[in-house]
């Protein structure tokens, strides 16, 4: 299928800008303007953040005790005791923060006003923001199968800056180079770093071998994985003929999107995104769906803030 990539003026305010070629500057500045602008605006007070509180971890559970904030009441205590428990954070700890940010051929795709790889940009900035400050660090792998680019963690807002700057710039796989997202999480783990946050961005597109070594980073680290989707990852439109491609293979085919083929396409997308969903919530992460045609800001807004709620113990 073709890749749709209208002008600027087309684009709705939440599409984030188109990072490549001569635009690639621009782009990343008005990318950060935006995410520090409406994530500071929709994301307030303890809301703002991905882990709970100023450290990376919950502490202890405690009795309350008036002033207490009542959203970290944690009522699997307070049933189990009979007295209002409320669960502490923490504090004043550094958190280390690592990305592993999948590059594959199979994010160069996007139908909706940017590609899948734009988005995971826009991803990494998001979180770059909702991590900073407090003597936190950052760093990434990003594979493309190709190649594995390691950005060191550090702290500082140059640094952060930088870190998005070089996945934005990331050299494009060739095509028929198949992406390893198994093996890009496996080299996170070692060698073994301190227990912090580490999130997993990718489409999740291919098969599930990813799973063992998700679980593994689980077991020392706060672990959430961006899905990346476009309408064309779940859905075949009614467009006759189309050549279908699979860009880290190189294989294409031409078929005509008949009624049951589209029923089987979009059958077979909702089987492969529940396994997909199965298996993030088997490794215990969080798990956060960003699209191509939705306001992907807004949706970060809305799993951050169910994140908060279930820390402190109200329904996510």
């Amino acid at each position: 299928m073709s890749r749709h990539e209208p002008d600027a003026g087309e684009r709705p305010n939440w599409v984030p800008p188109v990072l490549r070629g001569d635009r690639m500057e621009a782009g990343l500045r008005l990318l950060e303007i935006d995410v520090r602008r409406r994530l500071d605006g929709l994301l307030q007070g303890n809301h703002l953040g991905l882990v709970p509180g100023p450290g990376s971890e919950p502490g202890e559970a405690r009795p309350y005790q008036p002033g207490d904030d009542v959203r970290r009441m944690d009522w699997a205590v307070t049933a189990r005791t009979t007295v209002p428990h409320i669960r502490e954070t923490v504090a004043d700890r550094e958190l280390e923060t690592w990305l592993v940010v999948d590059l594959s051929a199979s994010l160069d795709f996007g139908t909706a006003g940017c590609e899948k790889r734009d988005l995971a940009v826009a991803a990494v900035a998001a979180i770059a923001h909702l991590t900073r400050g407090g003597g936190n660090r950052i760093g990434a792998l990003v594979s493309t199968g190709d190649r594995m680019v390691r950005v060191p963690a550090r702290g500082g807002l140059a640094h952060a800056r930088g870190l998005v700057r070089k996945v934005a710039e990331t050299p494009r796989a060739p095509e028929g180079v198949r992406g390893d997202l198994a093996e890009a999480i496996e080299q996170l783990r070692r060698p073994p770093r301190r227990r912090g946050l580490a999130v997993v961005v990718s489409d999740f597109l291919g098969g599930t071998d990813w799973q063992r070594p998700l679980r593994a980073l689980s077991l020392r680290h706060e672990l959430v994985a961006v899905e990346v989707v476009d309408p064309r990852d779940v859905d075949l439109p009614d467009v006759g003929t189309v050549v279908l491609a699979d860009p880290e293979s190189g294989r294409q085919r031409e078929v005509t999107a008949s009624p049951l083929l589209r029923k089987e396409f979009a059958a077979a997308a909702a089987e492969h995104r529940a396994a997909v969903a199965k298996g993030i919530r088997g490794a215990g992460s969080g798990h956060l769906v960003l699209r191509t045609d939705s306001d992907w800001i807004a949706d970060i807004v809305r799993f951050v803030v169910a994140r908060k709620r279930r820390w402190s113990g109200g329904v996510a």
